[in-house]
This record gives C-alpha cells, sequence and structure tokens, in this order.
C-alpha cells in the first residue's frame, strides 16, 4: 500500500475510476509492458509496489518473482502528474 504522511496527504487528489472505463486504472500490465502512465504500480499477485515512467516497461519476471505460482500483473495505482 502506498503510504503519505500528514504533511502530503494535501497534494492528493481522488480519482474517480470506472470500470468500464479509465483503462490506465484497469488495466493488469504483464512484465516488460510499457507503463500507460507514470505512477505507482502495485502487483495483483503479492501486493508489492514499483514507480514507472509513462513509456517505460515495468520489471520483468527476473526482476520481480513469486515464491508460488501467483502471477505478475501490475495495476496501477497512483498516478503521477506530469507534463509529458
Amino acid at each position: 500500500m502506498a503510504l503519505v504522511t500528514e504533511e502530503t496527504v494535501m497534494h492528493l487528489s481522488k480519482a474517480r475510476a470506472s470500470l468500464l472505463g479509465d483503462v490506465e486504472w484497469n488495466k493488469l500490465h504483464v512484465p516488460g509492458e510499457s507503463a500507460l502512465a507514470s505512477g505507482i504500480y502495485r502487483c495483483e499477485g503479492c501486493g508489492d509496489e514499483t514507480i514507472s515512467l509513462k513509456g517505460a516497461r515495468l520489471p520483468l519476471h527476473d526482476e520481480h518473482k513469486h515464491r508460488d505460482a501467483r502471477k505478475v500483473q501490475w495495476r496501477l495505482i497512483v498516478k503521477a502528474q506530469t507534463k509529458f
């Protein structure tokens, strides 16, 4: 889970995501796929998080492993506001 402090929480705003739209929020990315947006991505298999810039590849299987058979899939959970 992404953590914030009392001093930084004022810089967050809540996004309204829809199950039918907003591909950035609802898409599950496979390892090595390009990130659709800059931000924090959470592994759906284990809950670990990573950061990625828009267009950069998400961690590969050999960079993020599970001890069991859970799939590595990345979901955007915090989108960064960027000018690019």
